[in-house]
């Protein structure tokens, strides 16, 4: 399938194993000290609006469907469903350290929390999870202390600065300087496809007041409407987390434009199923 793609990006990497197609990350590849995936909507065993890698539970497929699914994501990274720990995602910007104790928390396991929408943790083995049809996953990698993070931002996630409050805790719980952190932004919607109202665009004007950054991520169409940039939002909080700009890596895919390879909530009117993203140190 050829994908549609923003330019002057470093692409995203499509790779396939078996029947299942995923994409990764050069720059959180080169750190040597990962195993990550985004997943495609290639490779599963759902039906219907979610053909076929469908990781959601609570959009109406079938159970015995998503637990394959969950086994042949685990395949992929080399580990067991027993290994990830999932969030609870209300776009809020509440943060969970995971541990070992939280495997396979929200696939074999029912989860003992709510309304997460971050992960971390700094165990070798335990896999980060968290979920996607258009909003943007951000992958946090700590190359010297050797800790990780994976964060949920939507809209509400951006605007409240879900990079900063990820970079935070970070140095809170594991001592992590932002300039050892190596960041992706992952596939998510774009601006030329995310229109949002007067509300919205208002409220990241307010938060986004530095030289420019207003007129870098919002686009006016008239009649109150607006073209937001998500990529371009997230980009700005983690370079003022500290995070180096060339240790940041941006998608080039845009869930909306490329919806019948990835799960787009906008595209789809809202019957889907959902992406997952994955993260998690090497043993």
């Amino acid at each position: 399938m050829e994908l549609y793609r923003h330019e002057n990006r470093m692409k995203v990497q499509v790779n396939r194993a078996g029947e299942v197609e995923y994409l990764t990350f050069p720059l959180l590849e080169q750190t040597g000290i990962v195993r990550h995936l985004f997943s495609t909507r290639a490779g599963g065993v759902s039906e219907g609006i979610y053909s076929s890698m469908n990781l959601s539970y609570t959009r109406g497929d079938r159970k015995e469907a998503v637990d394959e699914n969950f086994r042949r994501i685990a395949a992929v990274l080399g580990c067991r469903v027993e290994d990830i720990v999932c969030s609870d995602q209300t776009h809020t910007v509440n943060l969970r350290v995971a541990s070992r104790a939280d495997g396979g928390k929200g696939i074999v396991r029912p989860r003992d929390y709510t309304d997460v929408d971050g992960l971390l943790t700094d165990e070798p083995g335990l896999v980060l999870a968290t979920f996607y049809a258009d909003c943007v996953p951000l992958y946090f990698v700590d190359t010297r202390r050797r800790a990780v993070a994976l964060a949920h931002s939507g809209w509400r996630g951006t605007v409240a600065r879900m990079g900063r409050c990820v970079t935070e805790k970070m140095r809170e719980v594991y001592g992590t300087d932002p300039a050892d952190i190596v960041a992706a932004i992952g596939p998510s919607i774009c601006q030329e496809c995310y229109e949002v109202g007067e509300d919205v665009a208002e409220a990241f004007a307010a938060e986004f007041r530095g030289d420019g950054q207003a007129d870098e991520i919002l686009s006016g169409k008239g009649k109150g409407k607006y073209q937001l940039d998500l990529w371009r939002a997230n980009e700005i909080v983690l370079a003022e987390a500290g995070i180096p700009a060339e240790q940041i890596q941006v998608t080039d895919l845009c869930t909306c434009h490329n919806s019948s390879y990835l799960f787009s909530h906008r595209a789809s009117h809202g019957k889907r199923g959902n992406l997952g993203a994955f993260l998690g140190l090497l043993s």
